[in-house]
């Protein structure tokens, strides 16, 4: 899977994406999957009016990193008119979220979507600037629902197609309780046909207050300057960049993996207050502004690309100590990324508990000490 993986990454990767240094560990961890959980998957069986009634009641959300609405108007008619054939129709997940009780479309949304523009008339979303009224093409001739609309149904017709039952699997986290495994969920189960990053997994997952910071942060120009490129990565590899560096600020906390210490990090900080936002982001800018002027442009590309353990142990140490930057911070610097121990922390077992907080511990010592 990280093979097939990694080469559908580079193969949809766009030109000005971050270079970023492979180190092994780093992609063990990427890969790592889930910690126990007591998940409760059970089936429920829900007719279409009422899926349709939640839908126009915002209960139910598509995920913002899911492939927009893709069927062609010959496939949703032959959706509607396997229900009113009785075909089987493939069932639909939806996970529930914890604290707002909301039904997440995991996989499903191509015929979901079908069947609620189907009832309202109209083919596409309401955005689009041309909406044409939703006849069922595509169908027999001799069939009786051929070109018609919704509303063109009898009524007995239309009382079948709202009493059809559509087959959803509910998937919903028991223990612990604060909904991760729907990371891990998302990453698996999900079958739009595009393979996601960890950050667009959590772009998605944890979307609020914090997510928005990161958004904004990105366009920052000195943080553009210390990645090496002007544009923002594709696949959101600049952003999780971002959030390991909030993250590891407290590495006392950290535990293994870091893929979901990361997703914890973010769940916990969804929706800070004005007076956190502001202190991340001024934090943030003020980081960046020194590691440009004291280290200069791209000071993380130690090898061939960014080296993720060099940057968050190197910012780090800066942001503790933005009042009191040395003045041969880049002669530090220097003696840092040829120091032996940290070198061989930056190149294996980055992810270990002891060896990120040793090589934490060292950068600290060196560029501060």
């Amino acid at each position: 899977m990280a093979d097939e993986r990694d080469d559908y990454f580079h193969k949809h990767a766009a030109p000005d994406d971050v270079e970023i240094e492979e180190i092994d560990s780093e992609e063990e961890d990427y890969e790592s999957g889930p910690a126990e959980y007591d998940i409760a998957t059970f089936p429920a069986d829900f007719t279409i009016e009422v899926l349709n009634d939640k839908w126009k009641a915002d209960d139910i959300e598509v995920p913002r990193f899911q492939r927009e609405f893709v069927w062609k108007q010959t496939q949703a008619s032959k959706l509607i008119e396997s229900f009113m054939v009785g075909l089987p129709v493939p069932a639909v997940f939806l996970y529930t979220e914890r604290k707002s009780q909301k039904y997440l479309v995991i996989d499903g949304q191509q015929r979901l979507k079908s069947i609620f523009y189907f009832l309202e008339g109209y083919f596409g979303a309401e955005n689009q600037q041309r909406r044409g009224v939703f006849r069922l093409e595509g169908l027999s001739t001799k069939s009786k629902w051929h070109k018609k609309t919704f509303s063109e149904f009898d009524e007995p017709d239309q009382r079948k197609l709202k009493n059809s039952v559509l087959r959803a699997f509910i998937v919903q986290q028991l223990d612990p309780h604060d909904d991760t495994s729907i990371y891990h969920i998302f990453e698996r189960l999900n079958t739009g046909g595009t393979l996601l990053t960890n950050q667009e997994v959590r772009n998605c997952v944890y979307g609020g207050k914090f997510n928005e910071l990161l958004n904004e942060l990105n366009a920052v120009e000195e943080w553009r300057s210390i990645l090496g490129r002007a544009k923002e990565d594709s696949r959101q590899k600049d952003k999780e960049l971002m959030l390991r560096f909030f993250a590891l600020r407290d590495v006392r906390s950290y535990e293994k993996p870091l893929k979901d210490f990361l997703s914890r990090y973010m769940r916990r900080n969804r929706n800070p207050t004005a007076v956190e936002i502001e202190k991340m982001r001024s934090q943030f800018i003020a980081c960046c502004a020194a590691v440009v002027q004291g280290l200069g442009k791209k000071p993380f590309h130690v090898k061939a690309g960014l080296n993720s353990a060099v940057f968050d142990s190197v910012m780090v140490a800066f942001a503790s100590h933005l009042g009191n930057i040395p003045d041969n911070i880049a002669e530090r610097y220097r003696a840092l990324i040829l120091n032996l121990d940290f070198l061989e922390l930056v190149g294996s077992h980055t992810t270990d508990d002891d060896a990120l907080r040793r090589r934490f511990g060292i950068a600290e010592k060196i560029l501060f000490g």
